[in-house]
């Protein structure tokens, strides 16, 4: 009898084990996003004899991942924690890696267009070299599948050289649905020419496409030298900041002002700053982390934008830092140099 009970309490100890086991690391269907840091750019960012400023300008992040049940329990409970079924994250037939890919790449292009906008805006040398798109990532049962792969560079359509995605975007919406398109590719050493037949995509209401998403190759040549080292951090949203940080650096002036600031917002080559998600949450890592001011996408004053909703957040948590709307990162320029 008595070996019965041990043998029944060793078993119902490996279920506990196994059961606690699952409850912290099995991968749930979902993503859980959260608030992340606001982390100083002057580790991130160097000018090579830049200038230095008291305060810091930074970079705030969020952080997700696949939920585990414990995780998943917390965000129930948990404000500013979002819930999100893994098909609102990843691209149909898209990988974790390949998500993830992406994210660099787009982390890389948000870096080369902040580095234009700033140069520029400070009457630095900078160069700007085209070099083709790269595939990020291909729909599944679409037409580019097993034809084109992510990392694969496209440099012409039709013998047409493809200098950014926007050309290869203008050039395909100018054809027909069924129409053939002869595109040029690199992959790795070997360069050769795949025919690829277009097709009615419903997230672009209709019109023909191939079935990829990409960005841009470009090589800007800047000086003084520039140096990034953003780590693992990934996606577009540290544009703005980006620049601010890199401008700070080539103007004598002291941007900040002594102040801790912190913002967000994708940024193009013409300087436009673009909404970005899960601004709520970037709020509430850079009050956490003393910032003064934080710079929001005002989106040219369009109802629920992301300005709109940082300063809601921003009375939710009852915090001091200062919400300041911009469209253009002349805005943020500005606003700094005003105070």
């Amino acid at each position: 009898m008595f070996q019965v009970k041990s043998k029944v309490r060793i078993i119902l100890f490996i279920i506990a084990l196994i059961a606690v086991f699952l409850f912290f690391s099995y991968q749930m269907p979902y993503y859980i996003h959260k608030p992340g840091h606001a982390d100083p750019l002057n580790p991130v960012v160097e000018v090579k004899g830049g200038f230095e400023s008291e305060g810091d300008m930074h970079l705030v992040t969020i952080q997700g991942g696949k939920a585990t049940p414990f995780q998943y329990i917390l965000a129930l409970v948990k404000d500013y924690y979002d819930i999100l079924p893994v098909e609102e994250v990843l691209q149909e037939g898209m990988t974790d890696s390949e998500y993830r890919q992406l994210q660099l790449m787009m982390m890389e292009s948000s870096q080369e267009s902040s580095k234009v906008v700033a140069y520029k805006a400070a009457n630095k040398e900078i160069e700007i070299e085209y070099n083709g798109v790269y595939v990020v990532s291909v729909v599944k049962d679409m037409p580019a599948e097993g034809i084109l792969q992510p990392e694969d560079e496209i440099t012409k359509i039709d013998g047409k050289t493809i200098k950014e995605a926007n050309d290869l975007i203008d050039y395909v919406s100018g054809k027909q649905v069924g129409d053939k398109i002869l595109v040029t590719i690199q992959r790795q050493e070997e360069t050769f020419e795949k025919e690829i037949t277009l097709k009615a995509l419903e997230q672009l209401d209709g019109k023909p496409g191939i079935g990829i998403s990409l960005v841009t190759n470009r090589d800007v040549n800047v000086s003084p030298e520039l140096q990034f080292s953003s780590g693992e951090i990934g996606g577009p949203s540290a544009g703005l900041m980006f620049s601010l940080e890199i401008y700070d650096q080539l103007t004598e002036e002291d941007l900040t002002k002594g102040l801790q600031i912190a913002g967000t917002g994708e940024i193009d080559y013409e300087g436009n700053v673009g909404r970005i998600g899960g601004i709520d949450k970037k709020v509430v890592a850079a009050d956490r982390a003393g910032c003064a001011i934080f710079f929001a996408p005002n989106e040219n004053g369009r109802e629920g934008s992301n300005y709109e909703l940082a300063k809601k957040v921003a009375e939710e948590i009852n915090t001091e830092m200062k919400i300041v709307p911009v469209d253009h990162f002349e805005d943020a320029v500005a606003y700094l140099e005003s105070l």
